[in-house]
């Protein structure tokens, strides 16, 4: 069975220490589990942390040796896009801006260049999702039309090229909008004149949407990701969905489904429906690095968490 790991963002005492919490062993520097259970990570290794190295060689040294599985988070997206040119116009495919580059910062300073470069290589090849039958894995959302675009795309890829990293960062190019949907999830805009600052302390004028939760009429501050608590009071306003916007949410009947992604203000990790759970807990922000022990069940168990605090 599985231990689902959320973003972990350079916290690599934290994931020592839930790693030895969980039961795996580090043996010639992999952990392993004494009994046939396997690590899921849901990516977002990088930036923010301080031992991002270490978290990375923990990281991929697990996924190599059979121990872990990955998905790619939207860091590691981001990551090669900052780091990769237009192939015919002067600039990266994701801005060198102010914002970006204090995003990317601790990644910059924590890795030379032959690190970064094979890091780099690494991320390129990380699956966007994993659908393991009983359960699915994915950083952001699970929208079956754009992984069935991403699938069709990678189809004769083996991982992002110079062209796919060009078209996903396109935003007149479909692969974008499927890149942004399931590695950043789902956003509406807000009516003219709304906006809140998000975790950074950035101003925003769109939110992250409970894609998992059917829409029906909820206002802004009922229907945004992460849930605010208290909810926003000046955000309790209808809220209009993109026309493209899947409104039905996550089906009840189909397999669990893990995200990270969204930062998750409480500190008792907890479902958001009875077959989806977020298990990003702030790690980065002073909250707690959570894993899901998951042993097969369809409905999910609020004891089949576990955390650690952070560390540093």
């Amino acid at each position: 069975m599985y231990d689902i790991i959320g973003d972990i963002h350079g916290h690599a005492r934290p994931l020592n220490a839930l790693l030895q919490t969980l039961g795996y062993i580090s043996q010639d520097g992999v952990y392993a589990h004494p009994e046939d259970r396997q690590v899921i990570f849901l990516g977002d290794f990088i930036d923010r942390g301080p031992h991002i190295l270490e978290t990375l060689v923990i990281a991929k040294a697990m996924v190599d040796a059979g121990t872990a599985l990955v998905v790619m988070g939207n860091h590691e997206f981001n990551a090669l896009a900052y780091h990769t040119k237009h192939p015919t116009e002067d600039r990266y495919l994701r801005a060198h801006s102010e914002k970006n580059q204090k995003q990317h910062q601790a990644t910059l300073d924590a890795l030379d260049d032959s690190q970064l470069a094979y890091y780099l290589s690494w991320f390129a090849t990380l699956p966007t999702y994993l659908d393991l039958g009983n359960l699915r894995i994915v950083h952001a959302c699970w929208d079956p039309v754009q992984l069935a675009h991403i699938t069709r795309i990678f189809a004769n890829h083996d991982g992002f090229d110079t062209d796919l990293l060009t078209a996903a960062s396109n935003p007149n190019d479909p692969l974008f909008h499927a890149i942004e949907t399931v590695l950043k999830g789902p956003e509406a805009q807000l009516p003219p004149g709304y906006s809140y600052q998000d975790k950074e302390g950035n101003v925003r004028q769109r939110i992250r949407t409970k894609w998992y939760e059917a829409f029906d009429g909820q206002t802004i501050a009922q229907y945004m990701m992460p849930p605010k608590t208290p909810p926003d009071s000046e955000l309790e306003i209808p809220l209009e969905l993109p026309a493209h916007a899947n409104r039905h949410g996550y089906p009840a009947t189909d397999p669990p489904v893990f995200v990270g992604h969204y930062w998750m203000p409480s500190k008792s990790p907890a479902p958001l429906a009875p077959n989806v759970t977020c298990v990003d807990y702030s790690i980065a922000k002073h909250g707690l690095l959570v894993a899901y022990r998951f042993n097969g069940e369809s409905t999910l168990d609020v004891s089949n968490y576990l955390a650690v605090p952070a560390q540093d």
